[in-house]
């Protein structure tokens, strides 16, 4: 019997990749191919499939599709994940959009919205949140679903909630949602200015222009050439002093933005577009 490592093989994968993109219209071609691997082999695992039967499902049952679109992209997320990123996006963001008469944040593979709504709070406690616009995107629709329901497990809650007091910010995470059994449901007044829909940034453009794009922890699922055309299509796709937001764990190193950014925070990968 195959390990799960001699379960599909690189040339297999590119294959798979082409064939996919062929039936379904997803271009997986500029994903990084060890996490792709890795993540295929698993599904495989999971369901004890060999490749040719991976093949005959994807393609005669549209349901397990979906479900192998769940499992291939990343849905990793949380409220105010890493607060020393939005530490850094109040004190040192904020008070530039202050100057903008309209606020369009762009969070770019938000999977189910924690994101947005963390900057959603953000906006409304620097009392700009009446004159934004968040839009929250993602290549997967089921989280999507659940993004626009805006309601979460109450015992996440507890990990958003130290992640909140960890931001330094006055109050706390409840003045925010409403608990309901073992649920919490997000505010409708962090709902009213967001909209949740699919945009894959691998294949789609420029739909707006944004004060502020965040996409963290997405980049590091591409390879170097892809990551260049996202980063054109986020440059494309800010205003003149407009942010972008990458986190700590992906940087502009791959696209060629001398002149084009100034660098706000080395550690945060914060960066306002100058030219």
């Amino acid at each position: 019997m195959s390990t799960s490592a001699e379960r599909i093989s690189y040339n297999e994968l590119e294959e798979l990749i082409i064939w996919i993109n062929h039936i379904h219209g997803f271009d997986f071609r500029g994903y990084s191919r060890a996490s792709l691997k890795r993540r295929v082999t698993r599904i495989m695992d999971m369901y004890g499939l060999q490749l040719f039967d991976l093949k005959g499902i994807l393609v005669n049952d549209h349901s397990f599709f979906e479900e192998f679109i769940v499992q291939i992209t990343v849905n990793v997320t949380e409220m105010f994940r890493d607060p020393s990123f939005f530490r850094s996006v109040k004190e040192k963001v904020v008070p530039y959009l202050s100057s903008f008469p309209r606020v369009k944040v762009w969070n770019a593979g938000c999977s189910t919205g924690e994101e947005s709504y963390s900057f959603a709070i953000l906006l409304k406690q620097e009392g700009l949140l009446d004159r934004s616009f968040l839009y929250g995107t993602d290549i997967n629709p089921r989280v999507l679903e659940v993004a626009k329901t805006g309601v979460y497990s109450l015992s996440n809650m507890k990990q958003y909630s130290e992640n909140y007091l960890l931001t330094g910010y006055p109050g706390s995470m409840s003045d925010y949602y409403t608990a309901q059994y073992d649920a919490a449901a997000i505010h409708h007044e962090l709902k009213k200015n967001t909209l949740f829909s699919v945009h894959n940034l691998v294949s789609d453009e420029v739909f707006n222009e944004f004060q502020v794009i965040s996409c963290r922890n997405v980049l590091i699922y591409f390879n170097s050439d892809l990551q260049r055309r996202v980063l054109q299509l986020f440059y494309d796709s800010l205003c003149s002093f407009g942010f972008l937001c990458l986190g700590a764990k992906e940087s502009l190193r791959s696209f060629d933005s001398a002149g084009k950014f100034r660098i706000v925070d080395k550690s945060e990968n914060i960066y306002q577009k100058i030219g």
